[in-house]
């Protein structure tokens, strides 16, 4: 299998990428297109992460969320919280 290098500049496109499409979704949310609270699968989807990802977000205390009979529910608006006060600011 052959490996893959990631360097700091994928990264970082990475997350201006994840940036961008979250600007995108919580416009939709403002106009009324999102719902107020989200299940796993739409955020991992929203988010373009893997189930693991998610819950390691959960462990570390990165998303907060609630867990009401087994089912595991985030606030769109505490997602957008997170985005905007992990924000990196280059300065090139």
């Amino acid at each position: 299998m052959p490996t893959s290098i990631i360097t700091t500049d994928d990264l970082r496109e990475f997350k201006m990428d994840l940036l961008d499409e979250m600007r995108k979704l919580l416009l939709k949310q403002k106009n009324g297109g999102l719902k107020k609270y989200l299940k796993s699968s739409e955020v991992m989807e929203m988010l373009q992460i893997s189930p693991g990802t998610l819950q390691n977000l959960r462990i570390n205390g990165t998303l907060p969320y609630s867990k009401v009979g087994g089912i595991i529910f985030y606030d769109a608006q505490e997602i957008q919280t997170v985005m905007e006060n992990n924000r990196v600011h280059n300065q090139f």
